[in-house]
């Protein structure tokens, strides 16, 4: 199975809290592994049956929101 990193800038997240929060929605979805997960961004692994729009999801579910990816 072929995996992706990507960063994905995230508008919402201000505390450690905020972080605490993405992470835990984040380990939750099959295929995608948090590298990195600070305020305002995270560092994720992919794997290819996860869609930029999955990610966007899930980050919705913590309270926050998806503004830019690379």
């Amino acid at each position: 199975m072929s995996q992706l990193d990507k960063t994905f800038i995230i508008k919402g997240m201000s505390c450690g809290g905020c972080v605490n929060s993405l992470t835990r929605v984040l380990k939750t979805v099959p295929g995608l592994e948090p590298l990195k997960i600070e305020v305002g961004k995270a560092q994720l692994r992919l794997d290819e049956r996860v869609t930029s729009q999955i990610v966007k999801d899930a980050v919705a579910r913590a309270g926050f929101e998806v503004v830019s990816e690379a």
